[in-house]
């Protein structure tokens, strides 16, 4: 039976404050919020990050796997400047040499900007 993917959900040690940093740097708009648990709306799946009591954010690199986000920017190098202004930080091991940059939210969570 086929699904519908309606959501993406982070779990994080501070809901309100990652999802501003999403909805910021994606342009995209709060749907519903209470004090566990905020969504954000305006792209083709939601996303959703909910309080985890003692959130600890991944490690990069890690041998272990993780989810992550690929997000295509017009230029790149515009795009790494915007999201550090808002939070993300930029480890230094990128493995993807000039086809993609790995960034981290302010909770750690990876994700790529791909130029395009």
């Amino acid at each position: 039976m086929p699904a519908e993917l309606t959501t993406l959900v982070f779990d994080c040690a501070d809901p309100a404050a990652l999802a501003a940093f999403y909805a910021k740097a994606l342009g995209w708009e709060v749907t519903s919020s209470d004090d566990d648990t905020v969504q954000l709306g305006g792209g083709p799946v939601g996303l959703g990050f909910q309080r985890v009591d003692g959130y600890r954010g991944p490690g990069w690199p890690d041998n272990a796997k993780h989810a992550h986000l690929d997000l295509r920017v017009g230029d790149l190098e515009e795009a790494i400047a915007e999201f550090r202004s808002l939070g993300a930080t930029k480890p230094d091991f990128q493995p993807g040499g000039a086809d993609w940059v790995v960034l981290a939210d302010p909770e750690g969570h990876l994700f790529c900007l791909i130029p395009g």
